[in-house]
């Protein structure tokens, strides 16, 4: 195949913002593609049109794969182009077909070049005649085809539009959404649990650029994380995490103040410190993985008073989800097996047996009165390192 075609369908809707998002999608897909495998990626009336090399023609199980992660595509196929007259598009569908073991066909045809002299119908019947009139018997096809509309074995689509004929035999799904980096930045807060990596995803299918934020108080657990950043990689091509050390200000917490407050104060440290990350990153929001009732600290009263702490907008993708459908979403993006992996908090041996679940803002500032805040932050933000992936 000489040619993908990348279809998207949300951008279609942007009215005058729409030449930002194609290009921003031209962008993305020229990151992801593999070296010399392609030679233009332009933007054809609706579409991304890839052209390809010879050498990435070799590629083309590779080049699905990675298309099949750029947000903002919704499908796309490997196609041949022809001079755009029905002579023309009649010989080379036969040329495509010829090699092709199948009993029933269709011909599916898309007319965006309205000028052309047959509508989509008439070419759909001058093609299928001549598919009829010119595919004989042979030991590839044992038997006469014939034509199905409703379960056809197989489907030759056909595009007209501007100066171009496509043909092709199959589609492949896009990830949808929107190109990563049209609707800003965000700092995610990751845990190496499931749900973080799920949010992390969601944010970046609106098209959000992650710079990911993990509290660590085992060294260990950082090559989990690591792991986890890299397959959600493939879908912004590069990302920046941030590892900030946080046993010192747990234990400071866990030792100066009530314990069923420790869950509370802790996630309004992370989010002092992740807000302060962002303005150094130019970020513009939050994400977590939070999800109401999961465990005590989401409920709607505690979510309130953790993110008092902070001016900036936190997002919540998986706000309304249950959790097998997050379950299911971290199989399907990759991140799962990473995330059961076990890992060591250093909170878990001090975890109250009964946490505050409507929890009261002032008696937490209160408690917050008991701890150096500032040297805290700090040293942990002084101590910090960031990895580029």
């Amino acid at each position: 195949m000489e040619l993908v075609i990348c279809h998207y369908s949300e951008i279609g809707l942007k009215g005058k913002n729409r030449r930002f998002f194609e290009e921003k999608l031209i962008e993305n897909i020229k990151k992801a593609l593999p070296k010399n495998s392609w030679q233009k990626v332009r933007r054809i009336s609706g579409r991304i049109l890839i052209e390809l090399k010879k050498e990435g023609e070799k590629k083309e199980r590779e080049i699905k794969e990675t298309l099949k992660n750029v947000f903002g595509i919704a499908y796309f196929s490997f196609a041949e182009s022809c001079e755009q007259n029905i002579r023309e598009i009649k010989k080379k569908v036969v040329e495509i077909l010829k090699d092709k073991a199948f009993k029933t066909f269709k011909v599916e045809t898309q007319r965006s070049k309205k000028d052309f002299p047959l509508n989509s119908q008439e070419i759909n019947q001058q093609v299928g005649q001549y598919l009829l009139k010119n595919l004989k018997s042979d030991e590839v096809r044992p038997r006469q085809i014939k034509v199905d509309l409703e379960n056809p074995d197989i489907t030759c689509f056909i595009e007209i539009v501007e100066s171009y004929a496509f043909l092709y035999l199959e589609k492949f799904r896009g990830p949808g959404g929107l190109p990563v980096g049209v609707s800003g930045k965000a700092i995610s807060l990751v845990s190496g649990g499931i749900d973080s990596a799920v949010a992390s995803f969601f944010g970046m299918r609106r098209g959000i650029k992650i710079v990911f934020l993990y509290f660590y108080t085992h060294s260990s657990s950082i090559e989990k994380i690591k792991k986890i950043v890299e397959v959600l990689n493939k879908y912004q091509f590069k990302s920046r995490l941030y590892l900030v050390p946080f046993l010192d200000v747990q234990k400071d917490i866990f030792k100066k103040t009530e314990p069923k407050f420790c869950c509370l104060l802790c996630r309004r440290f992370m989010f002092r410190i992740a807000e302060i990350l962002a303005k150094n990153e130019k970020a513009e929001a939050l994400i977590t993985g939070e999800n109401v009732g999961q465990v005590a600290s989401q409920t709607l009263r505690n979510i309130g008073v953790i993110e008092e702490i902070t001016k900036l907008p936190v997002l919540r993708p998986l706000i309304g989800m249950d959790k097998e459908d997050i379950i299911n979403r971290a199989k399907e993006i990759g991140t799962f097996c990473v995330s059961i992996l076990p890992q060591e908090f250093y909170c878990q041996k001090f975890l109250p047996r009964h946490p505050e679940t409507k929890a009261d803002l002032e008696k937490v500032k209160e408690e917050e009165k008991k701890l150096d805040i500032e040297k805290l932050i700090k040293e942990a933000i002084k101590r910090s390192q960031i990895i580029v992936i």
